[in-house]
């Protein structure tokens, strides 16, 4: 199966890359354009918004000719099919939230009614399974695939921050599905997320700062989606508590940012909905990081997380305790500055200017 995965990977990759500048066309054609118009926006050109067409076309293809013979992978195409072109739409005529939520919420519910289930777990108190009733078999999975497609959209703030944040993750979700799965699902998972990073891989260079292309809300909708969904799909054959904490600690990212930012907005007395720059990201560039070093640092945040999740997976408890706590450790550094050795001029200077010096044209995502 490695020179399986290994083709996967490829093909997912040359695709994307190839149909990125054919995107950005489209993008010019249909005026499917992101636009600086108001103070969340930090680049200062109109910009591409269609560069998930190229990660969705390559995820695509990809498992059309070597996946979607797949027990419930026909299902979940047809999931990320209604999210990208809701995303899509969204990018073009800019939706109210409400409708954008109404509509993953009815493809989640959809989902769960065509078989696409959270529904067992291993007893972690005592032996046996744990058996969720239907009711609770119902709200987990919808507010999985709900609560994680909207994970990544929220974190694409800064160029390239969510195509290699999902690259990271997926590629660790594939090594510990792979390794400890359980049979039924495990092929298909594994595939389908190898196919996702190389696709995102492709997109990453005309994405990263400054970005040529954004992969708008067609791409994050649909890259949380089928992560969500093929999560799903990929149970271990370990504990329940580690069942459950494996995938959490991979996201744990984009999770955190969605948790934080749903209990700022509330406490601020704000729809959770509403847009804000108080999201990790732009904690970062007002600390003065600069933009490139900020995407960086939450790269390797996401990487020390995966590898954690992958040694929990093999039942190595105190390495993946030691590797939170340094993950801990470098939120700490990151968030603070306890020596007030970045001044105000500084921190005005990372929002104007890159790390390089040339004009930030980061992300139009400041959600």
């Amino acid at each position: 199966m490695v020179s399986t995965y290994l083709i996967i990977f490829i093909l997912a990759f040359v695709i994307s890359l190839f149909m990125t500048p054919i995107s950005m066309g489209l993008a010019h054609r249909f005026e499917i354009m992101d636009v600086p118009e108001d103070g969340r926006r930090m680049h200062r050109r109109s910009i591409p918004a269609l560069g998930g067409l190229a990660i969705f076309v390559a995820t695509f293809i990809v498992f059309l000719f070597f996946i979607a013979r797949y027990n419930h992978i026909p299902t979940i195409m047809l999931g990320g099919l209604i999210m990208f072109a809701l995303g899509v739409y969204d990018d073009k005529h800019d939706l109210p939230a409400y409708i954008k939520f109404l509509v993953q919420l009815l493809t989640a519910i959809l989902m769960y009614v065509l078989g696409i289930r959270i529904e067992i777990m291993h007893n972690y108190f005592g032996e046996g399974v744990l058996h969720f009733s239907t009711a609770a078999d119902f709200i987990i999975t919808v507010l999985w695939i709900v609560g994680i497609t909207n994970s990544i959209n929220l974190i694409d703030g800064l160029d390239g921050l969510a195509a290699g944040t999902v690259v990271i993750n997926t590629l660790c979700m594939a090594y510990v599905i792979s390794n400890d799965g359980q049979m039924m699902g495990r092929v298909a998972a594994t595939m389908g997320f190898i196919a996702i990073s190389g696709a995102c891989l492709g997109f990453l260079p005309f994405n990263f700062s400054p970005a040529k292309t954004f992969m708008g809300d067609g791409g994050a909708l649909f890259l949380g989606f089928m992560i969500a969904t093929l999560s799903t799909m990929g149970r271990l054959k370990s504990s329940a508590a580690i069942t459950l904490i494996v995938p959490i600690l991979i996201l744990a990212l984009p999770l955190f940012d969605t948790l934080f930012a749903i209990v700022r907005r509330t406490f601020n007395k704000e729809s959770i909905m509403h847009a804000d720059k108080s999201h990790l990201h732009h904690v970062l560039m007002a600390s003065g990081y600069g933009h490139r070093r900020a995407v960086i640092m939450l790269y390797g945040l996401s990487g020390i997380m995966g590898v954690a999740a992958i040694l929990l997976s093999k039942n190595l408890k105190m390495e993946t305790l030691i590797l939170f706590a340094v993950a801990c450790l470098y939120i700490y550094v990151f968030l603070t500055d306890p020596t007030n050795a970045i001044t105000g001029k500084s921190r005005k200077a990372a929002k104007s200017t890159d790390d390089y010096g040339s004009a930030t044209e980061s992300n139009h995502y400041e959600r």
